[in-house]
């Protein structure tokens, strides 16, 4: 009776696993020496999956529900240990409940800085972080590459692998795109999505899917941000400059009239000229900063900025033409393909349901026939 009590108590007639974690990738149920009937039940939860494994080998994959064992839904498993249909004798066999949930704010970051080559700042060297989000899609394969045969596999067993494999894929995808790094940062939304696609491709190689991939910020070098910052304030004040020199003139003219002495016109052209001289000085300045910033790519000698070709090698800079976003009227440049004001695309293309003409812009109405798009 001991006997009998010992063998039934051996026994599995119940397979199920409950999680009651946030970070547990795949469990190994506990057999504990005992074995499995055929007949037992098996319960799968929503967002779980189930896989039985004979010596290192994968056999039957089960989804979500509750099934009951038998040689005719575990196939694999009772040719693998050669059941004939029907016995219904017990077996062994290691079950792994796996989680198929998505993985959400996972944080990663550029331990070391990405190397990329600018248009207009050279080679630059940037940082980048965000945030993204995964889940297994492929139990059977990610069991297989990564896997093995350990009894629990948690989210910190491969986040760090997986966030060398996604910042090595976004360094691709930055040199491929060939953008420049002032765009990238107006554009994050967008490059974030050409990013996810090729972070993916190396994901699916190890049955994960990535689900979401936020790139929150990319940062320049020090020097990088002050080039930027003094560029702005250049640019403001040679726009400026005009309305320097009226000042000056209107100062000048002011002091002229509230002053008591006679020699009103003497002064007021001391004024006027001092205000010119100025805003001569001034331009010149900006002439010298600004011939001295340009550089060319190629072989890196200093020109001014209006140079539309290298005399040393004959390299062509793109155009500086302007144009205005179809969207809100920023003025961008010519080539833009995003405007970096409100980041909406410039080649919008609208082909008319009634003439088949291919409209661009924002119109409301065809250019060919006036029907409404």
């Amino acid at each position: 009776m001991g006997l009998f009590s010992f063998t039934k108590s051996q026994l599995l007639k119940s397979l199920e696993w409950t999680d009651d974690s946030k970070n547990t990738l795949v469990y190994k149920y506990p057999m504990d020496g005992r074995q499995i009937m055929m007949g037992s039940k098996l319960t799968v939860r929503e967002s779980q999956v189930a896989v039985f494994v004979n010596k290192g080998k994968l056999a039957d994959v089960f989804e979500p529900g509750i099934h009951k064992l038998t040689t005719s839904n575990l196939p694999f498993l009772t040719k693998l240990l050669s059941l004939p249909f029907g016995f219904n004798s017990p077996f062994t066999s290691d079950v792994y409940f796996i989680n198929t949930k998505q993985f959400t704010n996972i944080k990663w970051g550029t331990s070391n800085p990405i190397t990329m080559r600018d248009k207009e700042f050279g080679t630059i060297r940037i940082r980048s972080y965000g945030t993204y989000a995964f889940k297994v899609s492929d139990p059977a394969v990610f069991l297989k590459e990564l896997f093995g045969t350990n009894s629990t596999f948690k989210t910190e067993d491969i986040t760090s692998y997986l966030k060398s494999m996604l910042v090595a894929s976004i360094s691709d995808t930055i040199a491929e795109s060939k953008i420049s790094a002032l765009d990238l940062a107006c554009n994050l939304l967008e490059f974030n999505k050409v990013a996810q696609g090729n972070v993916n491709a190396e994901f699916n190689k190890l049955g994960l899917t990535l689900t979401n991939l936020v790139i929150e910020n990319i940062s320049f070098p020090e020097e990088v941000e002050k080039a930027i910052d003094t560029r702005s304030s250049m640019g403001v004040m040679a726009d400026k400059m005009d309305t320097f020199v009226k000042y000056q003139a209107a100062h000048a003219m002011r002091e002229s009239a509230n002053n008591p002495n006679g020699n009103n016109m003497a002064g007021m052209g001391m004024s006027l000229g001092a205000g010119a001289a100025m805003g001569n000085i001034l331009n010149k300045s900006l002439e010298v900063v600004d011939s001295a910033k340009k550089q060319c790519p190629d072989c890196g000698t200093q020109l001014k900025q209006s140079a539309k070709f290298c005399p040393e090698c004959g390299h062509k800079f793109a155009s500086t033409a302007k144009k205005h976003c179809i969207f809100c009227n920023a003025e961008i440049n010519a080539k833009a393909k995003f405007c970096p004001e409100c980041g909406k695309n410039q080649n919008v293309t609208r082909v008319c349901k009634h003439c088949n003409t291919e409209n661009t812009g924002k119109g409301k109405f065809c250019a060919n026939c006036g029907e409404k798009l």
